[in-house]
């Protein structure tokens, strides 16, 4: 009996937390930014590990990339533009962008 009221109170904490967080890899894929991002090489577009290692220690980092996803942009990582991606949630650009920020080399 016990052990039914821990896992009833695990499933209502899980409930009362929220869905659960995606991966950085699900929402990349989820966004469509796999088709030109790899996090640990370049494709068409810089590698995430790069981002993260050009932007360590900027405060002005999480607004500058969450931005630039929203609205594309070209001319930093080469003349290749990168389309707005206006369908992303804003929630989701923001996890993509700080997971990013995490990334080491």
């Amino acid at each position: 009996m016990q052990a039914v009221r821990v896992a009833v109170a695990v499933a209502a904490i899980g409930l009362v937390g929220g869905v659960h967080a995606q991966s950085l890899d699900d929402l990349l894929k989820k966004n469509g930014c796999t088709a030109c991002h790899a996090v640990d090489k370049k494709v068409i577009g810089p590698a995430y590990v790069d981002v993260a290692a050009k932007y360590k220690g900027d405060a002005k980092a999480p607004t500058y990339l969450f931005n630039k996803i929203k609205q594309g942009g070209s001319g930093v990582w080469g003349q290749i533009p990168m389309p707005p991606n206006t369908q992303a949630s804003d929630a989701d650009v923001k996890k993509i962008v700080d997971d990013i920020l995490k990334l080491k080399k």
